[in-house]
């Protein structure tokens, strides 16, 4: 994530959020072409936007915690 900020991250993360609310309202249409045909049109993948928003969530989250001074959660197992 080199390069990469938290405010930036977090931007990102509100950009997918609000184009899913998007995609949720309106996704598809039906237009009707005249003579009985009617085609269906997506206006966006509303799939490749959540995976946006978890990998933004995700950059966010390990942002956060690097800026509060927690890298990764790390386990210790004592052996007995």
């Amino acid at each position: 994530m080199a390069g990469i900020t938290l405010a930036q991250a977090q931007t990102q993360l509100d950009a997918y959020l609000a184009a899913e609310t998007a995609v949720l309202g309106g996704q598809s249409y039906k237009m009707g072409l005249g003579a009985g045909s009617e085609r269906w049109l997506t206006r966006a993948d509303l799939e490749m936007v959540q995976r946006g928003i978890e990998i933004w969530h995700n950059r966010v989250v390990n942002l956060t915690r690097q800026s509060a001074g927690r890298g990764r959660a790390r386990t210790v197992v004592v052996g007995g």
